[in-house]
């Protein structure tokens, strides 16, 4: 049993938290997940994308029977002020596919869980929509995958990409599974030069982003659990 889990999507954005934690492998529902544990703390890194992310969430919490699941890692800026390695603990995580939501004991803002990776016009829509300050594609399914199992529910992201920061769709690059293809994403933007500054760019933000957002997790796996949902329909659950 541990105490917290962490789901995360890519293990980029959390390698300088484990690099040095214990691995195990375990198999739930027919799939491997690769776990990385140190004391009452464990962290399965699912997959880009909200399926992903809620069997990563359905596995940690079936395996370790955590007392609470933290959706973290990376999300884009909606609010023009955030900048990269902002972390983000928004009071409110909203679906995007469904307008469901669920509201945390603390925190501020609000973060809109959307389909693919927003481009700034579908940033500027989901602002405007949702009144929403961030943006991220996995918070929303480990809040209904918590609600599932009964347990509570933590979010915090980091800013990778700013408000106005263009990038390629990089959908076709995403397996079913929720894996980047990073190798076919390399031979894709080798052939293309004008790429190159957004992705010399694009590294170094996420080197930032995910140093940031360990520096939160490290700090947070020592602390008592706060600022959690318990999340029982996904509707706004406020325990002041």
């Amino acid at each position: 049993m541990s105490r917290v889990a962490i789901v995360a999507a890519l293990e980029r954005e959390v390698r300088p938290l484990v690099k040095h934690w214990r691995v195990s492998e375990k198999e739930r529902a027919g799939r491997g997940f690769r776990f990385f544990e140190k004391d009452d703390v464990v962290l399965v890194c699912g997959g880009m994308g909200a399926e992903a992310a809620r069997r990563a969430a359905d596995a940690v919490i079936a395996i370790y029977a955590p007392t609470v699941v933290y959706s973290a890692g990376f999300a884009g800026a909606l609010d023009p002020v955030l900048k990269v390695a902002s972390v983000v603990q928004p009071r409110r995580v909203v679906n995007a596919g469904d307008g469901s939501c669920v509201t945390l004991d603390r925190g501020e803002g609000v973060l809109v869980s959307f389909g693919s990776v927003a481009s700034p016009a579908q940033k500027a829509k989901l602002r405007d929509s949702f009144s929403a300050q961030a943006v991220d594609m996995e918070a929303a399914a480990v809040a209904r995958a918590a609600e599932l199992r009964r347990v509570g529910f933590g979010v915090v992201k980091v800013i990778s990409d700013e408000f106005d920061f263009t990038f390629p769709s990089i959908e076709r690059f995403v397996d079913s599974e929720g894996r980047f293809l990073e190798a076919r994403f390399a031979l894709f933007a080798a052939l293309r030069p004008w790429l190159w500054p957004s992705l010399v760019r694009l590294a170094r933000n996420s080197k930032s982003a995910s140093v940031a957002l360990c520096d939160w997790l490290r700090e947070m796996s020592t602390k008592p659990i706060s600022g959690l949902a318990d999340v029982h329909g996904l509707e706004a659950v406020d325990r002041r």
